[in-house]
């Protein structure tokens, strides 16, 4: 059976395996990222590839990079939180190793993973939204990838929803990101605790009693605990995330969208909410098939396991 690396950069943490045809994992492990140095990552990953493939004859290795990477699949033209500026990490990390590399947008091979193996299986028109710290996304239409002329389509966290609304890091103002999205979750929390402390004592209480040190894993604990603030912070993003989703299925029409990301985790909580706010803004609503929205499957090993996929079918 043939093998492949899949390895997803982060900018904590790299983690490798090794994938087979089935998309199971044979072999895992992390690795550190010394997210500052870009010579560094190359070399963390690479080190990561060899000793995974010491044993195992291995096909080729696909690279799930959190950035622009453009349409080549070989150069990553800006990454947020690593020091890649027109990184020509393809060919760097395959002279390390030897091996045929090919480099994808991370949001791009987590899309790939759940469409073939995960929660897309048997769709053939997949919308996947990572909502994580920021919005990512990939799109899965006819079995293909799509990544647009230069390799950066899909940046769904970067449609303007919000005509001179907040600033986004990207520069621009109205990101749905910024409404959407981990960052959002805590910003609404901390504005709502500090308008009305006593309707956020529960979180207040985990946030040491300041609201500017409020993140998201204690407005998640908070909300578990029935605080108001923490759960009306979860609908806010609830309503936002929903509303993106319809305003995509306006352009493109999928069968299904598939959501997943470090606030999936949280799902039990906002979920069914983002699923009515997108079926209430749906254009057309009574009139159309509405997408089946679905939570990813294949949790945080889907951008590994659909790296390593991508290789396969290089």
């Amino acid at each position: 059976m043939a093998l492949t690396i899949g390895v997803d950069i982060g900018g904590t943490k790299v983690a490798a395996g090794v994938v087979d045809e089935e998309g199971q994992i044979v072999e895992h492990l992390l690795r550190p990222t010394p997210a500052d140095n870009p010579d560094q990552v190359a070399h963390t990953v690479a080190d990561a590839i060899l000793e995974l493939a010491k044993s195992r004859e291995i096909e080729a290795v696909g690279l799930g990079a959190a950035g622009f990477v453009d349409e080549t699949r070989s150069v990553v033209r800006f990454a947020p939180n690593l020091a890649w500026r027109e990184e020509p990490l393809q060919k760097k990390v395959s002279d390390l190793v030897g091996l045929p590399v090919v480099v994808e947008n991370d949001a791009n091979a987590m899309a790939w993973g759940e469409a073939r193996f995960g929660a897309g299986r048997g769709e053939s028109h997949v919308v996947c939204v990572t909502v994580g710290t920021g919005i990512g996304g990939g799109i899965v239409f006819d079995g293909s990838l799509y990544r647009g002329r230069w390799g950066m389509g899909a940046e769904l966290g970067h449609m303007q929803t919000v005509p001179e609304g907040r600033l986004c890091g990207c520069g621009n103002l109205g990101c749905w990101e910024q409404y959407a999205s981990g960052n959002a979750l805590a910003k609404e929390a901390r504005r709502m605790a500090e308008h009305d402390p006593e309707r956020a004592a529960t979180l207040l209480e985990i946030a040491g009693g300041t609201p500017d040190r409020i993140d998201g894993n204690e407005v998640t604990e908070a909300a578990r605990q029935g605080d108001p603030v923490a759960l009306d912070a979860f609908s806010w993003i609830a309503r936002w995330i929903g509303q993106g989703l319809a305003d995509l299925a306006a352009v493109l029409d999928p069968g299904c969208f598939i959501l997943g990301g470090g606030v999936s985790t949280a799902a039990d909580i906002w979920f069914d909410q983002a699923r009515e706010s997108f079926l209430r803004s749906l254009t057309g609503r009574g009139h159309r098939p509405p997408a089946d929205v679905r939570l990813a499957e294949l949790g945080a090993s889907a951008g590994l396991v659909g790296a390593a996929d991508l290789a396969r079918h290089r």
